[in-house]
C-alpha cells in the first residue's frame, strides 16, 4: 500500500512503494528505480526478506484455501492487495468455488490500473482504489458494494498491511470498523511483521522505510510485538492455532526451512454473534 491522503493517490515513481518492493523481492518487473534502490538498501539490513516474502505468499494461500474450502466463504475483500503475482487470492478461491466473488483494494494507482487490465474479463473479481485509513469510504465504494453483500459472511484480508500503519489508534479504529460492518460468520485474516525475534534489525528497517516515505501517519521506533498484534483479534473468535509465526499456521505437510527465522505473525478470527 503506497502512502496517500484522503484524496486520490498520484503515481510518483520517485517514492518507493512497499508493494513494488515486494514485487522486486519476488522477481517481478512491476517496479521502478526508486523501488529497486530501496529494496537493495533494506536487503543490506535483512537479506532474508525475499524468502520471508515467499513465506508470506504460502501463508496467504493456506489461509484463503481454509476460508474457501473449510469455512465455506464465498465473498472476499483483499485490502492492500499489492501487485498481482503467482497464487493470487481469486485464483485460489475460484479453484475451490468458481462462483465466489473477490474484491481487491489498494490505494496505489499502478496496482489498481494493472489489476483492472488483467481482470477486465472476470465478472467475479474487481479491483478498486481506496485507502484502508478511511474504512467507511472503502466499504462504501460502489464497485465493492455491487460485488459484496454485507448481510452474508465475508472474509476480509489484511496481509502485510497493518505494520506499515504505525499509529496504534488508527489500526484499532480500522479493525473495529471492519468488525462492525461484517455479518456474523465472517472472518478477518491478517499478517504482520513483529519485532520480537530481531529487534535491532527491525528497528533499522522501520527507520529506513520511514525515511523513504513508505510508512506514513506517524513514527514508531520499531515494529509492534507479537503480544501487541494478538490484540487485533479482540472481538473475534480465533481460529486455531491463533496468532502465530506464519510458518506455524496450519502448515500441513508443507515444510518450511525458515520456521525459526520468520519474524511475521498471522492469524484468522471469526466474527460471532456477540
Amino acid at each position: 500500500m503506497a502512502p496517500s491522503g484522503r484524496e486520490r493517490a498520484k503515481l510518483d515513481t520517485s517514492i518507493p512503494s512497499e508493494g513494488r518492493i515486494a514485487d522486486y523481492f519476488l522477481g517481478g518487473k512491476d517496479n521502478f528505480a526508486a523501488d529497486r534502490a530501496a529494496a537493495e538498501r533494506v536487503l543490506s539490513i535483512a537479506p532474508e526478506l525475499p524468502a520471508m516474502t515467499r513465506e508470506g505468499r504460502r501463508f496467504l494461500a493456506r489461509v484463503v484455501e481454509f476460508l474457501a474450502a473449510e469455512a465455506g466463504i464465498r465473498q472476499f475483500i483483499d485490502i492492500g492487495c499489492g501487485l498481482p503475482t503467482q497464487g493470487n487470492v481469486h485464483e485460489i478461491v475460484h479453484s475451490v468455488a468458481p462462483e465466489a466473488r473477490v474484491v481487491y483494494v489498494d490505494n496505489d494507482p499502478m496496482v489498481v490500473t494493472h489489476g483492472q487490465a488483467l481482470l477486465q474479463d472476470d465478472r467475479r473479481t474487481v479491483v478498486v482504489e481506496a485507502d484502508v485509513r478511511d474504512p467507511a469510504a472503502l466499504l462504501g465504494h460502489p464497485e465493492l458494494t455491487r460485488m459484496i453483500d454485507f448481510d452474508r459472511p465475508v472474509a476480509v484480508l489484511l496481509f502485510a498491511l497493518l505494520h506499515i500503519l504505525p499509529d496504534d489508534d488508527t489500526v484499532t479504529q480500522i479493525i473495529t470498523h471492519l468488525r462492525k460492518a461484517i455479518a456474523p460468520g465472517s472472518y478477518l485474516a491478517f499478517s504482520h511483521a513483529v519485532a520480537d525475534l530481531c529487534p535491532e534489525t527491525t528497528a533499522r528497517l522501520a527507520r529506513v522505510y520511514y525515511e523513504q516515505g513508505s510508512i506514513t501517519g506517524g513514527w514508531r521506533a520499531n515494529l509492534r510485538t507479537k503480544a501487541e498484534v494478538e490484540r487485533f483479534l479482540d472481538g473475534f473468535e480465533p481460529v486455531e492455532p491463533g496468532v502465530v509465526y506464519i510458518p506455524q499456521w496450519r502448515p500441513g505437510e508443507e515444510i518450511s526451512h525458515m520456521a525459526d527465522t520468520v519474524w511475521v505473525v498471522g492469524g484468522v478470527g471469526r466474527r460471532t454473534n456477540r
